[in-house]
């Protein structure tokens, strides 16, 4: 499915993002029995340092941070739109013998617009698209946007995740080491950050797809938005944002693409491992250098089995000034 925004003057901005305080490399991971196979694994492809929550924090701490910052940005959104990849981080901690189910209930997009002091504001939230959440997020926000042509006000989005206590941070087989982490930003009219010009997004019931079908598809994906924007990708500055998973996959798409012009982003994967939905949020805040046009590609791919592919466009100002 591919969406245009181009014509909508659509635009992402104000990015902020954090992190578990606690820092662990991959020998105190295994000795704390968080991880699962062999540190060497994870250490062959990339990966140093893993973040996780310390006992001062919570989800909702490490997630009010961004959030408040955001809200600076955008103090009256129209609404919000929260993501989260684990099921567990959508709902917090209730005790199981409670009988009555409103107090069993407790989502986290209420409690922590509670915890904010934040109320009268429309909230929607989603967990099904994995790591793939900063698409369904932009997507959701933009046709929200375009849904509501006479409000003039922003959407505010929102991801956040941590591990469940006890459950290691890496995925055995795919090689995946994660980090509990928290990401907010601004989806709206104001001409900054970057402008949303597409998104194409992918999915299939099969639990495993091989890597040379990710490849192919991320490049028939990204090559289909700029043929359909009208962009030469090697005649253009182009950037291509891959979250911190398959290194190897990611050098396949790139050569794939022929274009002597794309920078191949994979930040900070050896430093803080993989943030989920945030990985995109984490290099988009990075790479902003106020270059007018210079276009950016971002993928996703998360458990779902989701691909989703954007298409923003660099603005001078990297966020709202009000």
């Amino acid at each position: 499915m591919i969406l245009f925004f181009k014509e909508n003057q659509i635009f992402v901005h104000s990015f902020h993002y954090q992190l578990g305080k606690t820092r662990r490399d991959l020998a105190q991971l295994e000795a704390e029995r968080l991880l699962i196979g062999r540190a060497a694994d994870l250490a062959a492809i990339g990966y140093r340092y893993s973040f996780g929550l310390d006992e001062s924090e919570s989800l909702l701490s490490l997630t009010a941070g961004p959030l408040s910052q955001v809200l600076q940005y955008a103090a009256e959104p129209a609404g919000f739109v929260f993501q989260h990849c684990y099921a567990e981080s959508a709902v917090l901690h209730y005790d199981p013998t409670e009988s009555n189910i409103a107090l069993r209930t407790r989502y986290f997009p209420g409690e922590m617009m509670r915890h904010l002091q934040i109320d009268h504001v429309p909230y929607f939230c989603s967990f099904a698209s994995g790591c793939s959440g900063f698409m369904s997020l932009v997507g959701a926000a933009g046709g929200a946007l375009l849904s509501s042509a006479s409000d003039e006000r922003p959407m505010v989005c929102v991801m956040a995740d941590c591990m469940p206590p006890g459950v290691p941070y890496n995925m055995l087989e795919e090689r995946i080491l994660g980090s509990d982490h928290s990401s907010a930003f601004v989806v709206g009219r104001e001409q900054c950050g970057y402008q949303l010009l597409a998104i194409d997004y992918y999915s299939t019931t099969r639990t495993r797809v091989p890597f040379v079908e990710v490849v192919q598809r991320t490049v028939q994906m990204i090559q289909a938005l700029a043929r359909n924007l009208g962009l030469d990708l090697a005649a253009s500055d182009v950037t291509v944002h891959y979250p911190n998973i398959f290194p190897e996959t990611w050098k396949m798409v790139t050569r794939y693409l022929r274009s002597p012009r794309v920078e191949h982003v994979l930040d900070g994967m050896a430093e803080r491992a993989h943030c989920m939905a945030s990985d995109s949020v984490i290099s988009l805040t990075k790479l902003h250098r106020g270059q007018e046009g210079r276009i950016h590609i971002a993928v996703n791919y998360g458990v779902g089995l989701h691909l989703g592919v954007c298409v923003l466009k660099e603005q001078v100002n990297d966020s709202f000034t009000t």
